[in-house]
């Protein structure tokens, strides 16, 4: 192999140099905007006991943290979280991939894909609580029923956009139709099933924490409710950073995982 030329050289520093300086701005963004809200806290510019305040909030993460109940609550709403993403976008994706396949069956149901997305889920919740129990099946089918709807659109358009020449050339070499759907639409839709996955994180929180306002005796959402009855907003704020900071890991392992399947 040979040696990279100055030029080339020259550009990788400067895009490594770029990437460390969005990070640092990124980092500085966050320092400041906490620095600002201990601040006006501290010169009671704002009620810190209604705004809560980040030393406050550190000092209620220990609390919880040493009782035990900040990582019973994490996990739950983790566990949820994901069960619900990984359903949901399994399900979503298989009923693309029907679609797709039954063209009769994609013009019977796609008006009633577009009400149901439209719909708010959050109205459906209750329903599902009747229907279900109240219990953590409740949440997680609230998370489901969030997302999957959005997933099976978005996937579906993905493989209704594969390049028609395409399909054509498989079948005229006499390919089946489930070698196209495995060969040619499959492949060619993996940045609509990535895109899928990443508005999926997002809506499965929703979802999770809609059904832990509810029903839940545990989670996040639970906290936040408790806390915000009780008035100990420490906690509420606390849980909101939390949720904000498990969501940014989990859309960095779905732009792991895009790189990943782009680079094979």
């Amino acid at each position: 192999m040979s040696n990279p030329s100055p030029e080339h050289l020259e550009y990788l520093k400067k895009a490594k140099l770029g990437k460390l300086l969005v990070l640092a701005s990124q980092a500085l963004i966050l320092a400041a905007f906490f620095g600002a809200w201990e601040l006006a806290a501290r010169l009671k510019l704002i009620d810190a006991f209604i705004f809560s305040q980040p030393t406050r909030i550190i000092n209620a993460a220990v609390s919880l943290a040493a009782s035990g109940s900040l990582a019973k609550h994490i996990g739950a709403t983790l566990w949820e979280s994901v069960l619900g993403f990984v359903l949901s976008t399994v399900i979503g994706t298989l009923m693309a991939m029907l679609l797709w396949w039954n063209d009769f069956l994609k013009k019977t149901l796609n008006p009633y894909l577009v009400v149901l997305n439209s719909l708010p889920k959050t109205a459906l919740a209750p329903i599902i609580i009747v229907w279900i129990g109240n219990n953590v099946k409740s949440v997680i089918f609230t998370a489901v029923m969030t997302s999957v709807i959005v997933t099976i659109l978005t996937v579906l358009t993905g493989f209704m956009e594969v390049s028609k020449d395409k399909i054509k050339l498989v079948e005229a070499f006499g390919g089946t139709k489930r070698q196209v759907l495995s060969k040619v639409v499959l492949p060619a839709s993996i940045p609509a099933i990535v895109n899928a996955l990443e508005i999926n994180i997002g809506l499965s929180f929703v979802g999770v924490m809609v059904g832990e306002f509810l029903v839940a005796k545990s989670g996040l959402g639970y906290l936040i409710i408790y806390g915000s009855q009780i008035l100990k907003m420490d906690w509420v704020m606390l849980s909101i950073i939390i949720l904000c900071a498990l969501a940014a890991i989990l859309h960095q392992l779905v732009v792991l995982f895009e790189k990943r399947i782009i680079n094979q």
